[in-house]
């Protein structure tokens, strides 16, 4: 559980991050049109919120999806580089 919430904190942290450099260079820069609606983003934070009350229902649910989130994120996400090309 306390895995989870130190995962679910940087998550947070990458996603007020990535909103805080796409307010910096406008709508309009590459990167917001790389980033696009974020869907990874948004949906590991919702996904390790979960995650946290499960682990004290089975640990090996909250585990289950800590390890759903690092597959998802080890799919290469081609955003960047089509929005460099």
């Amino acid at each position: 559980m306390i895995y989870g919430v130190v995962l679910l904190m940087a998550a947070i942290a990458y996603f007020i991050l990535s909103r805080t450099l796409i307010s910096h260079h406008g709508r309009d820069s590459m990167l917001a049109l790389a980033v696009g609606r974020d869907f990874k983003g948004k949906i590991s934070v919702l996904i390790y919120a979960a995650a946290i009350p499960l682990a004290f229902v089975k640990a090996w649910f909250g585990c289950a999806l800590y390890v759903l989130v690092a597959i998802m994120w080890l799919i290469p996400d081609r955003r960047i580089e089509k929005a460099l090309r």
